[in-house]
């Protein structure tokens, strides 16, 4: 089932949903059990996987040269993907990223997801290589994520990458992008980040998943603008908690949004871990609160891992 079907079905109900990361390479998805299953109480009707491009890392040789070796830290989106739907029978959203991947690779990958009844993908440009200053596209790959939708789209048309594919399925895939209320970093300003937001709805994407925010306004003010461009389709808030006290700083640095002033205050005079925790999870709470009371259509829940946490938060609210 679509996730705009789903949101359509329960339409005047702020719906749940969980965004988990892949276990490290050589871990076990029982780990992701173990997170989800507690998180079932709330009945999400879907829940994303993140996927994470290749990392390198440069291995000393005998000849005392160091060489760059391709790892992948978190493989496994897909199978996790397959995984959840069987135990759970829930709807498992896995991110699609530009960034390691080939339009081939592509391709295939949903043709794979195709064939395993995966209709949703969140399609992402993903982050630039850790030793890049900014993002370079793989030879053959997607410079943006509105390139990617747009192949996906294709596919939903039935249009492969190969000409020569007579009569090729057409797939049913439902397409979620991201938006950013404190607008994407490397956008000039909001308005023409919206700019490419209604670009990547016109090229077929259904549904729209924020970045983490702090302070409502700006999700309250990003949809009212959203609105105002045309762009009319679901808008679900990601919220994240701070769990740590050097989030303070971490937090604002490498996901650039802003914290308010009374958070950052009630951080501050935090002492330990436990207090800036509990600081961070009354806020998120609170956030959660006031979101549902004004009908958003779904609460997403940025777990990083943290089962307790996500279930004492989502305990107080639905």
């Amino acid at each position: 089932m679509r996730v705009t079907d789903h949101l359509a079905a329960e339409a005047g109900k702020t719906l749940v949903s969980f965004e988990i990361l892949p276990p490290l390479k050589g871990g076990s998805i029982k780990t992701i059990f173990k997170t989800l299953d507690p998180l079932m109480e709330f009945k999400p009707p879907f829940i994303d996987v993140t996927y994470h491009r290749e990392e390198y890392i440069y291995k000393k040789m005998p000849s005392g040269y160091y060489e760059k070796a391709s790892i992948r830290k978190r493989p496994g989106t897909v199978g996790i993907c397959f995984g959840i739907m069987t135990r759970y029978q829930v709807e498992a959203i896995p991110h699609l990223i530009c960034g390691g991947f080939t339009k081939e690779d592509t391709e295939n990958v949903l043709i794979e997801l195709n064939f395993l009844d995966i209709k949703n993908v969140l399609a992402l440009r993903g982050d630039a290589d850790k030793f890049e200053g900014k993002f370079t596209p793989t030879h053959a790959g997607h410079t943006y994520a509105i390139d990617l939708v747009k192949q996906i789209n294709n596919m939903n048309a039935g249009k492969y990458l190969d000409d020569n594919i007579e009569n090729g399925e057409a797939t049913d895939f439902c397409i979620g992008i991201a938006g950013y209320p404190e607008k994407h970093f490397e956008s000039p300003n909001l308005d023409l980040d919206l700019e490419y937001t209604k670009a990547k709805v016109a090229a077929g994407a259904s549904y729209i998943v924020t970045q983490m925010f702090f302070d409502n306004t700006r999700y309250f003010e990003y949809v009212e603008k959203c609105r105002e461009g045309g762009i009319t389709v679901p808008i679900i808030p990601g919220l994240k908690p701070i769990t740590r006290k050097y989030q303070l700083n971490s937090i604002p640095r490498n996901f650039y949004v802003n914290l308010p002033v009374e958070l950052v205050k009630s951080l501050e005079a935090s002492t330990t871990d436990a207090q800036a925790k509990e600081v961070g999870i009354e806020w998120c709470i609170a956030q959660s609160q006031e979101l549902k009371a004004a009908g958003v259509p779904c609460l997403h829940y940025y777990t990083m891992g943290d089962e307790p946490t996500t279930t004492r938060i989502a305990r107080a609210i639905f």
